[in-house]
């Protein structure tokens, strides 16, 4: 059975000076010149975006909502798996213009970044995000509707146990706010291939 965590389950890293909790919805207003990213092409290690995570155990799927209004390049707010500033994974969509954004995922390993996306329309303003973990193999999934999920990734990522939630960040310049509600953890339904 669905799990709705109270936001009390949660704790930051890298808290924000600015973020509103009311009931079981999080709105955070990030700082300029926050951002996660390690290394890859750019050289620039990041590690400053506020997240807000829990930890658990075992086999789940957590599911949330975001819902944004992006100012800047950049700007961008999701889920996140979070283990150190080197070992890490973000989902989420990114500003890149007025005509569109970016639907991606990264997947930071020994301190290097990969980076998956895919365009989208800029007047995307809200996205249901999925990941499901089976043994130490996540599986992600986004919907525009919150009832309809498609696949984004599969990936490995070791440990028993993890910190999940969400962050926002904003890389060049802060103005954008992002909040996040319908946060559900419940037992695994990525299907075993078995």
């Amino acid at each position: 059975m669905a799990k709705y965590f109270e936001l009390t389950d949660f704790k930051w890293i890298n808290k924000p000076d600015n973020f509103n909790i009311s009931g079981n919805n999080l709105t955070i207003d990030p700082k300029s010149e926050t951002d996660l990213w390690q290394r890859t092409y750019y050289g620039f290690r990041n590690d400053n975006a506020p997240m807000f995570v829990t930890e658990i155990e075992g086999d789940f799927t957590f599911t949330v909502k975001a819902a944004f209004d992006y100012k800047n390049q950049y700007d961008q707010c999701g889920i996140v798996l979070y283990d150190n500033n080197e070992n890490w994974v973000k989902v989420s969509v990114e500003q890149e213009n007025e005509t569109f954004a970016r639907l991606g995922s990264v997947v930071t390993k020994s301190g290097y970044s990969d980076w998956a996306t895919t365009d989208i329309g800029a007047e995307v303003y809200e996205m249901w995000y999925c990941l499901s973990r089976r043994g130490q193999d996540y599986y992600i999934e986004y919907s525009t509707d919150g009832k309809l999920f498609k696949q984004m990734r599969m990936l490995h990522f070791p440990g028993t146990e993890a910190r999940v939630g969400v962050y926002a960040c904003s890389p060049v310049k802060a103005g954008f706010k992002a909040t996040f509600s319908e946060f559900k953890f419940e037992d695994c339904r990525w299907q075993s291939h078995k």
